[in-house]
């Protein structure tokens, strides 16, 4: 098994490679889909790739699908189960792409990976369980014998990932909960995430977990404006840097963004709002304003 961390514009990649087969768990973000492809051509040599597999349909862990998908044209995709459909009709709202204001190239799905069966990756058998909360279909592997998890953004060493469904006006909360209590039950003793390093310490992961999870249930705005300035962040890993007027463009153009702001923080003008998120990024050294020939930029640190 590898584990190839990656920078946080795409998931880490995880190869398994058996007697006779290797699979890719998510492929990463579309503008390093050529670097994915490489480093799993490096590691595999002359063997094929067999099987991809998606944890779940966000861009970060599906964006280098296509390009996986051309190099090796017989390669197996299963997804999680869910949206099956508007892979087949290529659907960049429900999937997702559209609302995030983010890129996606068209891949297609051979399968699905339902909750409580078992796949065989690397010659050993992972458990498949359902992790909604992040996603509503994200799915978590786990290898019993060795005890291990590939979390994808269920579980970070500190943290989890943004719970979308709130974006959208569902209580996903409670899911989140559930998904941290599946995880605690099948007591891993090293898990691989979906961003960030592996950890053995999952009690501590858990624990960190449970208490932001917590602050966002106590304070929902809190998690409204954690998710925005990720969302703006991402898209800065993306640009590195643009000028300022075009961030304010992208942030009207975006349908999430738009929602939170209406659901949560309409007390601003939209153009205020996305220069407090702008000013919050700069605060905490996630980002930088410059001034270049008179055009102000916001650049990604």
């Amino acid at each position: 098994m590898f584990f190839f961390e990656r920078g946080w514009l795409s998931a880490n990649n995880i190869l398994l490679r058996g007697p006779d087969d290797a699979a890719l768990v998510d492929t990463g973000y579309c503008s390093h889909a050529e670097q994915t492809v490489d480093l799993v051509a490096s590691t595999l040599g002359t063997r094929p790739l067999t099987h991809l597999l998606n944890t779940h349909l966000h861009s970060d862990h599906c964006g280098g699908n296509a390009a996986l998908q051309a190099r090796w044209p017989d390669v197996q995709t299963w997804i999680a189960p869910g949206q099956a459909a508007q892979v087949q009709d290529w659907d960049p709202v429900a999937l997702s792409y559209t609302p995030t204001g983010q890129s996606c190239p068209r891949f297609r799905a051979d399968g699905v990976l339902q909750p409580g069966s078992t796949v065989t990756l690397g010659g050993r058998p992972w458990q498949v369980h359902a992790a909604p909360g992040h996603d509503p279909h994200s799915i978590v592997l786990f290898e019993p014998e060795r005890r291990l998890l590939i979390s994808a953004d269920a579980l970070w060493e500190h943290g989890f990932g943004v719970v979308f469904p709130e974006i959208e006006g569902a209580q996903a909360f409670a899911e989140v909960a559930a998904t941290l209590d599946v995880i605690e039950q099948l007591q891993p003793a090293l898990v691989l995430p979906g961003h960030g390093p592996l950890f053995t310490d999952v009690a501590a992961a858990l624990a960190r977990a449970r208490q932001r999870l917590q602050g966002f249930i106590a304070q929902p705005e809190r998690h409204a404006r954690y998710a925005a300035k990720v969302l703006l962040k991402y898209k800065l890993l993306e640009w590195q840097e643009l000028p300022l007027d075009q961030v304010h463009a992208w942030c009207r153009q975006t349908p999430y963004l738009g929602l939170l702001h209406a659901r949560y923080f309409d007390a601003q003008s939209p153009a205020q709002w996305v220069e407090t998120l702008v000013q919050e990024l700069v605060a905490s050294q996630a980002a930088a304003l410059e001034v270049r020939d008179g055009t102000p930029l916001l650049l990604n640190r």
